[in-house]
């Protein structure tokens, strides 16, 4: 245990130490948090507003709350997957600089070594987070605050599970890199692709029945499900108050993928954290297995030689 501490806290005291590394991390959600108010906020309120009968008198502030609560889900969606990808770059620069090499040939487990990473990784990912999910809380309180102390505690626990599952994703994904330029690259390509294939970018109820369904096998799809309904309970909640249809507000929940369906069965909220849990367990238990693979490979190379 004490060697784990001790190479968490070194992992996390060199992404921090590296100041470039830890700005772009956090700039990342400002950007997008931008983004979205500039050029989506729109078009998330007109969908909103078509699912709601014309002659339908309600107060314009819990649309603007949908609409918020919206942005907010995607904004953490996003970067609580993509930002672990810059915060591991810890382990790869450790290959390029020969640090790994040392580790390797000290006496420490190969998965204490591999965790030492994976945990130094959710703890940066889980700061840069809440960052971004204080910067979303302020402008959710000057749009439209709905939310209950509840939802707001279950909306951080669904993006302490993504930071998990985009940490765990991160350390496999980047396992085979040796080189800065690898991680970058990888990095970006996740940056760009992984919002619409979540629905974070666009709600996956807007593609086609065939989009749909493939992205329907894939776990971050059910983490921006679960952000959306917690994000979004309160103007639910606040919507009913004012008398509005039912039909109103379960067309707004598909539309908002509050309601997520496979293949045309509709899942339940404790089907997506189970989806979501099994998928950080299986993709965490595969990098474990690959530190420890790669060490007896090497080992029996040694005892060759």
């Amino acid at each position: 245990m004490k060697t784990l501490n001790a190479l968490i806290k070194r992992n996390v005291k060199i992404f921090f130490k590296d100041k470039g590394t830890f700005f772009t991390s956090l700039i990342t959600p400002i950007i997008l948090l931008v983004l979205y108010v500039t050029f989506l906020y729109n078009v998330y309120e007109d969908s909103f507003l078509q699912a709601v009968p014309q002659d339908f008198v309600f107060d314009d502030k819990v649309i603007k709350g949908l609409v918020g609560g919206l942005l907010l889900s995607s904004l953490l969606a996003v970067s609580a997957v993509t930002v672990p990808f810059c915060a591991h770059l810890c382990a790869v620069q450790d290959k390029v600089t020969g640090a790994r090499g040392d580790f390797d040939v000290s006496p420490a487990d190969p998965k204490t070594i591999a965790l030492g990473y994976y945990f130094a990784t959710v703890f940066n990912g889980v700061v840069i987070s809440l960052v971004a999910t204080a910067l979303g809380m302020v402008y959710l309180a000057v749009t439209g605050w709905y939310l209950s102390f509840t939802d707001a505690l279950l909306f951080l626990l669904d993006t302490l599970l993504l930071v998990l599952f985009g940490s765990a994703l991160s350390a496999l994904v980047s396992y085979p890199l040796t080189t800065q330029g690898q991680l970058s690259a990888v990095g970006t390509i996740v940056s760009a692709g992984y919002g619409f294939i979540c629905g974070a970018y666009m709600p996956i109820s807007q593609f086609g029945e065939g989009l749909r369904n493939a992205l329907s096998f894939l776990p971050g799809t059910y983490g921006t499900s679960l952000l959306r309904n917690h994000a979004l309970a309160g103007a639910y909640r606040e919507m009913a108050n004012q008398g509005f249809p039912k039909e109103a507000i379960e067309g707004i929940r598909d539309t908002a993928d509050c309601n997520l369906y496979f293949f045309g069965r509709q899942v339940e909220l404790w089907q997506s954290y189970l989806v979501l849990i099994c998928a950080i367990l299986l993709l965490t238990g595969a990098y474990l297995l690959l530190h420890v693979l790669s060490d007896k490979k090497r080992r029996k190379s040694q005892k060759k030689a």
